[in-house]
């Protein structure tokens, strides 16, 4: 049980593991700059294992390694297939527009995935006076869409609709989609050209998330990650942390999404049309409420803090310093909601 109020309000809240602390405070490290800290090394290429792809990177935020696709994978002046709720559109402060002077062509993602039929319209645009696109972007776990993970037949047709067009997969919570539907993390990876992952989510890492993909586009992302103010020394003191958190933190992840379940299932009941209960698989539990402020105060007064992601949406994350008795606090406080 928290010592303090039940934060719900991110999987990025949680504290280093002790594993994690021990393993930061035992690193062997070295100048990464130079390629030479061994635990960052080894990190990148634990990651590379876990999702397929021969090369990896190891970078300051999940921000960074989507931004770095997007340098990457694009030319100037093109455009970039997204859902229009994806956090690399709306959730990054209109970072592409800087980074890689390209534009979203936006479709619908209502329900987390993207129509192959949209990605084909805008292909076909192209020769009729649209944005050509270079680039097709997609999130799994999709956040808005309740941290709905994709399907494999899903992702295979919107690989197919893409044709040579090269796909990055925002996989921030990748392994919350490995653990609810039983897809390996490297079969869903091998459907797109780029993923990344974060450590600092889910996994509980103190900081950190990882790009991998083709040998030479990690390279060239290495170089770019300098340029963006990313290059960090003696970086594996947190390296050790992420190494901890692919090894002993994924499995665990099951018991998040147990207890999302539960909560949904109390904000079903007392908001049934606020929430659509199936839609909760892993550790994401959205609903909408016409008055937030006064909703988050009277969660804030039960001892809960719990978040928004948009206009009357509210948001619930399930993490691991979130236990059963977390749990029935905030039921307790969505019961008494008024």
């Amino acid at each position: 049980m928290s010592d303090g109020p039940v934060d719900l309000r991110s999987d990025t809240v949680t504290q280093p593991t002790p594993a994690m602390r021990r393993a930061m405070a035992e690193a062997v490290v070295g100048d990464d700059v130079y390629g030479e800290d061994p635990t960052v090394n080894a990190l990148q290429e634990a990651y590379a294992s876990r999702v397929g792809k021969p090369a990896a990177l190891f970078v300051p935020t999940g921000t960074m390694a989507n931004q770095l696709a997007l340098r990457l994978l694009t030319t100037p002046g093109t455009g970039v297939i997204a859902g229009a709720r994806q956090h690399m559109v709306i959730y990054e402060g209109g970072a592409a527009g800087i980074n890689s002077a390209t534009q979203f062509l936006t479709v619908d993602d209502t329900n987390g995935a993207l129509d192959p039929a949209d990605v084909q319209h805008y292909r076909n645009a192209a020769a009729h006076h649209y944005i050509a696109p270079s680039l097709l972007c997609l999130e799994n776990t999709h956040l808005p869409a309740g941290g709905r993970p994709w399907t494999l037949d899903e992702l295979r047709a919107v690989n197919n609709a893409a044709g040579p067009l090269p796909i990055h997969m925002d996989g921030a919570r990748l392994f919350n989609a490995e653990v609810a539907t039983g897809i390996k993390a490297a079969d869903y990876a091998a459907e797109v050209t780029t993923v990344m992952s974060c450590l600092s989510k889910g996994l509980a890492a103190p900081v950190g998330s990882m790009l991998a993909g083709p040998v030479d586009v990690i390279g060239q992302a290495r170089i770019e990650r300098q340029r963006l103010g990313g290059g960090m020394r003696q970086a594996g003191v947190v390296a050790a942390a992420g190494l901890v958190a692919l090894e002993a933190m994924v499995d665990r992840l099951a018991d998040d999404h147990m207890r999302a379940a539960k909560l949904a299932d109390a904000v079903a009941e007392r908001w049934p049309e606020a929430c659509e209960r199936s839609t909760v698989q892993t550790n994401i539990v959205n609903f909408t409420h016409d008055n937030t402020d006064e909703l988050l105060a009277h969660f804030e007064a039960h001892g809960v803090k719990a978040g928004t992601i948009a206009p009357r949406v509210m948001r619930f994350v399930t993490h691991c310093d979130i236990d059963d008795d977390d749990v029935d606090i905030a039921i307790a406080a969505i019961r008494s909601a008024p």
